[in-house]
């Protein structure tokens, strides 16, 4: 079990950081191209890493559902609503709204798995999340206009699609290696991303690729998508998806902390109010549950 606690706060580290780097590499990158081009980065170190240590990607097509789904969920739906949120809001805030993500993998769990269930306490926590991110969503709109709020939706919508995608490969328990299933889901977002990138947003060749938006593609590619995405895999076969997505309890200090010291990035009193309140109810939803055996 230390191993394993270890690993969940290295982890949080991760996630923690990705949020600046989202914040500064979409000054110079459009959301979609940028969310892709990480998805092909990862995949250039992958691709050879998997080959070179003779692992086969999935053969049966039961595994390609379950890694197809996912991965279109997870990488595709998921980065396209999160990268365009984050044009609109800081990165304290999308980290917060991120934090929604356990409450909502609890309702999922609830009706998708055995071993996860739903109590009377748990919709407490979850009524208290959605007050914190109603009280965010205010507090955006009030402040910024429109696009704010429509970036608070779209990050809480984000959060909601990774949720379900975890849960459902939880639910199918597929032997898939960690390494593997996170290949296999970037093979099958990666191709619709770049597409949908160069309909509406041009050629990745005519970007303005200074050397932050390129330092920041390689580390959220390289940190965030095979590093980070590899270690969550590996604690959701040691934890619940509850226990894996709690990390969102850590993650917005660290976010927070980030922007404040490299955004110069500032929270109102209603929006740390309702930052609160979804801490809350993520830490009442995570000691509710417990935690999965190995």
């Amino acid at each position: 079990m230390p191993v394993t606690l270890v690993v969940w706060w290295v982890t949080c580290l991760v996630w923690g950081s990705v949020w600046l780097f989202i914040k500064i590499g979409l000054r110079d990158l459009p959301p979609i191209t940028f969310a892709a081009l990480r998805l092909v980065v990862a995949l250039a170190v992958l691709l050879p890493l998997l080959a070179w240590r003779r692992i086969r990607l999935p053969r049966e097509a039961r595994d390609w559902y379950v890694v197809g789904v996912s991965g279109l969920l997870l990488l595709g739906v998921n980065y396209g609503l999160l990268y365009w949120g984050a044009q609109h809001i800081p990165s304290g805030l999308i980290a917060v709204l991120g934090a929604t993500t356990p409450a909502f993998a609890l309702l999922f769990g609830h009706y998708l798995l055995d071993d996860e269930p739903f109590t009377l306490k748990g919709l407490g926590a979850i009524a208290m999340g959605v007050a914190g991110v109603a009280l965010i969503s205010r507090d955006q709109l009030q402040l910024a206009g429109r696009l704010a709020l429509l970036g608070c939706a779209a990050v809480t919508a984000s959060s909601a699609v990774v949720a379900f995608a975890f849960v459902f490969v939880k639910r199918h328990r597929r032997a898939l290696r960690p390494e593997v299933l996170s290949t296999g889901q970037m093979l099958c977002a990666v191709g619709p991303m770049l597409a949908a990138g160069l309909l509406r947003e041009g050629s990745p060749l005519g970007l303005a690729w200074t050397p932050v938006a390129a330092g920041c593609l390689l580390y959220l590619a390289l940190a965030g998508s095979v590093g980070g995405m590899w270690l969550n895999y590996w604690l959701l076969e040691r934890m619940s998806a509850t226990a894996v997505l709690s990390m969102g309890l850590i993650e917005p200090l660290i976010a927070v902390l980030l922007g404040w010291a490299f955004l110069s990035e500032t929270l109102t009193w209603w929006a740390a109010g309702g930052g609160i309140l979804v801490l809350c109810s993520i830490f009442m939803i995570t000691m509710a549950i417990p935690r999965s055996r190995p």
